[in-house]
């Protein structure tokens, strides 16, 4: 009898894990799966960076099965390229509370991407498993990596206050959002210092007032 429970316990976990169908909203019970996995994936990556993220150890510590763990999450690359979207998540309620301040678009596009490298660096080895699964990330987690730069996209508009962006203000997002990424990279290998980070942030956010619309004079 006991493995035919353990076949009920399977077939029921099965049940509870999501579809393959990207589109399809989680129910409470699997978004709550979802979010014990990221908790365990982020405590790994703490302690150890990107080799320490196991998908074994993962489905161990947050106590689901590693077939359901690979349901919602197909590879290590997807896992953690979705904890980066979950922490620009975290840190951009934290902007919305507390805007930054700076008087042009440009110091405050400065102002909250320091902000978010600041909250990075706080925990380097989370922050080199993230920024490494960007790198390794291949065609099969483009949809993880464009929720990723639509978030970022997101944080960086709201700094400026843009709800109708320019294409040259899309174009200077995206320039913004690649230099940002090298910094990032350039740090976690000991290649940049934090002040040549903020200078090269300062330097390539110029671009959202340079990029602002021109005033016309009316007739």
């Amino acid at each position: 009898m006991p493995a035919e429970a353990n076949r009920d316990k399977a077939a029921k976990t099965e049940a509870d894990a999501p579809r393959t169908t990207p589109a399809s909203p989680l129910t409470e019970r699997q978004e709550a799966r979802r979010r014990r996995i990221l908790r365990a994936s982020a405590q790994l990556a703490v302690r150890g960076g990107f080799d320490a993220v196991q998908m074994r150890e993962v489905a161990e510590s947050s106590q689901v099965a590693l077939g359901t763990l690979y349901r919602y999450f197909p590879s290590k690359i997807h896992l953690l390229v979705a904890m980066m979207q979950d922490q620009l998540e975290r840190l951009h309620g934290t902007l919305r509370r507390k805007p930054p301040t700076g008087e042009t678009a440009a110091e405050r596009t400065a102002e909250t991407l320091m902000r978010a490298f600041r909250a990075l660096q706080r925990e380097p080895h989370l922050a080199e498993a993230m920024v490494r699964a960007l790198t390794f990330a291949d065609r099969s987690v483009s949809p993880e990596v464009d929720q990723v730069s639509r978030q970022t996209t997101a944080i960086i508009l709201d700094a400026v206050g843009l709800t109708g962006p320019t294409p040259d203000q899309l174009a200077a997002v995206r320039v913004i959002e690649h230099t940002w990424h090298a910094t990032l990279i350039a740090w976690l290998s000991g290649r940049a210092s934090l002040d040549q980070v903020k200078t090269d942030i300062e330097t390539v956010c110029r671009l959202m007032d340079l990029t602002a619309p021109k005033e016309t004079d009316t007739p």
